[in-house]
């Protein structure tokens, strides 16, 4: 019993840990002064002030287009790899296949933004593409370590298979391309959605690679946040990062009632 309520109680301090400081980020969020820590009264005006901000909101858009591009071509190309691992168990290179596949989940972010951004800019002097550094490069790079992420998800789904659908409709006369679309795809539908949230999250969240890739003009919602705190958290910052938080919930619960629907 004593190890019991040490466990929960180890259990309870962790998770009061991390969630006090972001319930007090929400609460601050309504906070009338301009001071962070000194409560004011209640008011809604910071939440006006980041409506207003264009600076913030070109920043936001920026990073919901980057992490939406993200998400879809890492998700497809995801797809095809865990599919290509699973499905195919021995063709030449397969263990390099696997390695190079693996290695963004290991690969520290600032080897992996060091690297597109010297490939980005070699890519210039020779053929002239990309022309600077801005979507395009960001969405690239954010692609190639979200890509990881999506493939393992999709793998762990493809995994749990019966490979004897497919058989039984290509022995109907379904063609392999039709079996994948028809038999495959639906059934990996929950892996592919949560695949999608994480990529998105990801390219949402990141910071480090999107510093080096990125140029004049395409700055990302994580890079003003950051470039806004160094001299001093604003309240415009916990009202963002409300609606941010309350954007993630709308998404989860949207996300696991289909999932309780699919059950």
């Amino acid at each position: 019993m004593k190890w019991r309520n040490l466990i929960m109680g180890l259990v309870a301090f962790g998770y009061a840990f991390l969630y006090i400081p972001v319930m007090l980020l929400v609460i601050y969020s309504f906070n009338e002064s301009r001071l962070v820590t000194v409560w004011g009264g209640f008011s809604f005006k910071w939440y006006g002030e980041v409506l207003k901000n264009e600076s913030l909101l070109n920043a936001a858009w920026l990073s919901l287009r980057i992490a939406t591009v993200n998400a879809t071509f890492a998700v497809a190309l995801g797809t095809l790899a865990a599919y290509s691992l699973n499905r195919y168990r021995r063709f030449r290179g397969r263990g390099g296949f696997e390695l190079l596949l693996a290695a963004p989940l290991v690969m520290p972010d600032v080897i992996i933004g060091l690297s597109l951004l010297l490939l980005f800019v070699s890519l210039e002097q020779l053929i002239g593409w990309p022309p600077g550094r801005g979507f395009t490069t960001i969405s690239i790079a954010h692609i190639t370590f979200s890509l990881a992420y999506a493939a393992v998800v999709i793998r762990g789904r493809i995994g749990q298979l019966d490979p004897l659908l497919e058989e039984a409709a290509m022995d109907l006369g379904a063609k392999p391309f039709t079996v994948f679309l028809r038999i495959t795809l639906p059934l990996l539908a929950p892996a592919l959605i949560s695949a999608w949230l994480l990529a998105f999250t990801l390219s949402l969240d990141d910071l480090v690679i999107a510093s080096f890739v990125s140029g004049p003009g395409s700055t990302t919602l994580p890079m003003w946040i950051y470039s806004s705190v160094r001299l001093g958290v604003k309240p415009e910052v916990n009202a963002l990062a409300t609606l941010m938080l309350l954007f993630v919930v709308i998404i989860v619960l949207f996300s696991g009632r289909i999932f309780n629907r699919k059950r």
